[in-house]
């Protein structure tokens, strides 16, 4: 099995690219959704986040959002604080889910901080979806009725996208050019890459 990180910035279109492999039958894990989950039913990251927080972090069986959102943003070392005690635990989930569907020859997951979290320990390949800046501000304002200098600050928080496009494995352009032929140059070039190494294994 080969898994494949898809990453990219506020704006790039990672997500559709994401929707773009599961329409072409790749199961995807987006470590957004799934953080989402374990903070609620991972015993580990409860624990952590009432150590770090205290018991009023959770409402019942819900997070007290404003309090954590409050303590997040508050400063990068928060910020880095939480992610010590959510990053880890959604590492190990995403392998356990990942064995769960080795019937699948290529898995994906999808995760805006990728690098910055990690997650690239745990992938065989990282793709970065690229599109120029001024294109990412106004898909951004677009979809989330945000101001330009919104985007902007948020744009800034992350990781230089000219950092992950050198980074990565591979490189989807998503400035208007179709997708789907790059998806699909992506996916053969990756099986190619797995049945060479499938063959020399044999070789041995």
């Amino acid at each position: 099995m080969v898994r494949l990180g898809i990453t990219g910035g506020i704006g790039s279109g990672k997500s559709y690219v994401a929707h773009l492999l599961e329409k072409a039958g790749l199961p995807v894990y987006d470590t957004d959704t799934e953080a989402k989950r374990l903070m609620l039913s991972d015993m580990d990251i409860r624990k952590g986040l009432v150590d770090l927080l205290g018991e009023e972090v959770y409402i019942g069986e819900k997070l007290n959002k404003p309090l954590l959102i409050g303590y997040l943003f508050a400063n990068e070392e928060h910020a880095a604080r939480i992610n010590s005690i959510v990053h880890p635990c959604v590492k190990k989930d995403f392998l356990r889910w990942a064995v769960s569907n080795a019937g699948h020859e290529i898995v994906a997951l999808e995760s805006a901080i990728l690098y910055e979290s990690g997650f690239d320990d745990v992938v065989d390949y990282v793709v970065a979806v690229y599109a120029p800046l001024d294109i990412r501000i106004k898909r951004a304002m677009e979809r989330d009725g945000a101001t330009e200098e919104q985007v902007r600050s948020r744009i800034a928080s992350q990781m230089d996208e000219e950092v992950k496009r050198n980074r990565a494995d591979f490189v989807v352009v998503n400035d208007g050019r179709p997708l789907l032929p790059q998806v699909e140059e992506l996916l053969n070039t990756i099986k190619n890459r797995k049945g060479e190494q499938d063959a020399c294994v044999c070789r041995i």
